[in-house]
C-alpha cells in the first residue's frame, strides 16, 4: 500500500475512534436532476412515443432548455404546448428535420450552443423498424433506409454533439456531456426483430462502445438503452391487433415480468443516464425489457 492510501486509511480508522464519520462524496447535487442542462431529443413526435416522455422527464427535472426533434412534425407543436404548461420554467424549441441528415444535426447543435453556451444531453432517439418481413423478401435500398435512419443518425449524433459538449461557457466552465442512443433488445439478442433492424440497432450498441473510447479524457459519456417491447408509434399494430383478438395478455410473456414496457419506464432510465448521478455509466448498452436478454428462450411451463 502507498504511502497516501495508509495515511487515508489511517485517517478514516482516527475518525471512526472519534465516533466521526467522513462525508459521504457525492458526484450530483441536491435538487432536480437536470438542474440548468440543455437538452436535443429526436425521434420526439409520436403521441406513445419514447422521445415524449422523455421530455417530459426532463422538463420536471429541471432542464433548461429541451429541443424536440423529429422528421415528422404532426405532433411537435401540441407536445410543445402540453410540456410549456405543465413546466413553464422550461425552454422547448420545436425542429423538424430527418436525423439522418447531417447538416440538420449541426445546425440544432449549433443553435443551441449559440442559444445557451452549452450542450448537455443529445438522445439519439430517432428510429424505423423497416419491413417485418424475413430477410429474403427484403431489397438492398429497404435495407440501407434502415441502416441510415436507425444508424447513420446515432453517428451523426455523436459526432457533433461530442464535440459541442466539450465546450465551455460561463454557465458550464467544464467539458461534459451525456450522449445517448437508442438501440434496442433486437441489436442484443436475435428473434427481436427484422435483418435489417437487428443490423442497425447492433451497429449503435458497437458506435456507443467505441465512441466511449475514443472520447477518452472529454467527460462526455456515451450510452445505449435498449428497450423490449414497449408500446409506441412504431409498435402499436402489435398492441391494436392483440386488443382486437383478446389476447392482450400474451403480450410479454416471454420475459419474467410476463408484460410490455411503457414509455416512461424507457424515459426514467434516459433522465438517469443523461444526469450527474450516472457520471460513471459509460460504453454501456443498458437493457431496459423485463428481463428478456437476460436468458434464453423458452417456453413457459416447458422448461425443467
Amino acid at each position: 500500500m502507498s504511502d497516501s492510501a495508509q495515511r487515508r486509511v489511517q485517517a478514516i480508522s482516527n475518525q471512526l475512534k472519534s465516533g466521526e464519520l467522513p462525508p459521504v462524496h457525492r458526484v450530483a447535487a441536491k435538487g432536480p436532476r437536470v438542474a440548468g442542462k440543455v437538452v436535443i431529443i429526436t425521434g420526439a413526435n409520436s403521441i406513445l412515443g419514447i422521445g415524449r416522455a422523455t421530455a417530459h422527464q426532463y422538463a420536471e427535472n429541471g432542464a433548461r432548455a429541451i429541443y424536440i426533434c423529429d422528421f415528422d412534425g404532426a405532433h411537435l407543436e401540441a407536445h410543445k404546448r402540453e410540456i410549456e404548461a405543465n413546466y413553464p420554467g422550461v425552454d422547448i424549441h420545436v425542429r423538424q428535420f430527418d436525423a439522418a441528415d447531417e447538416a440538420a444535426v449541426k445546425e440544432v447543435i449549433d443553435d443551441a450552443v449559440k442559444r445557451y453556451g452549452r450542450l448537455d444531453v443529445f438522445f439519439a432517439n430517432a428510429g424505423i423498424t423497416g419491413p417485418n418481413v424475413v430477410f429474403k423478401e427484403i431489397d438492398a435500398k429497404a435495407f440501407m433506409e434502415v441502416m441510415r435512419v436507425n444508424s447513420l443518425s446515432v453517428f451523426l449524433a455523436i459526432k457533433h454533439a461530442s464535440a459541442a459538449m466539450q465546450l465551455t461557457s460561463s454557465s458550464k466552465p467544464s467539458p461534459s456531456g451525456s450522449i445517448i442512443c437508442t438501440a434496442s433488445v433486437a441489436g442484443l439478442r436475435s428473434n427481436a426483430g427484422s435483418t435489417p433492424y437487428s443490423a442497425s440497432k447492433a451497429a449503435v450498441v458497437s458506435m456507443v462502445q467505441t465512441a466511449a473510447f475514443q472520447l477518452a479524457g472529454t467527460n462526455v459519456r456515451v450510452n445505449a438503452l435498449c428497450p423490449g417491447l414497449i408500446e409506441t408509434g412504431m409498435t402499436k399494430d402489435v398492441f391494436e391487433y392483440a386488443r382486437a383478438r383478446g389476447t392482450t395478455h400474451k403480450i410479454g410473456q416471454l420475459n419474467p415480468l410476463k408484460r410490455a414496457g411503457h414509455a416512461d419506464e424507457i424515459a426514467r432510465v434516459a433522465l438517469f443516464l443523461g444526469s450527474d448521478e450516472a457520471s460513471y455509466v459509460n460504453g454501456q448498452a443498458w437493457a431496459v425489457d423485463g428481463g428478456l436478454s437476460a436468458g434464453h428462450p423458452y417456453v413457459p411451463g416447458r422448461i425443467g
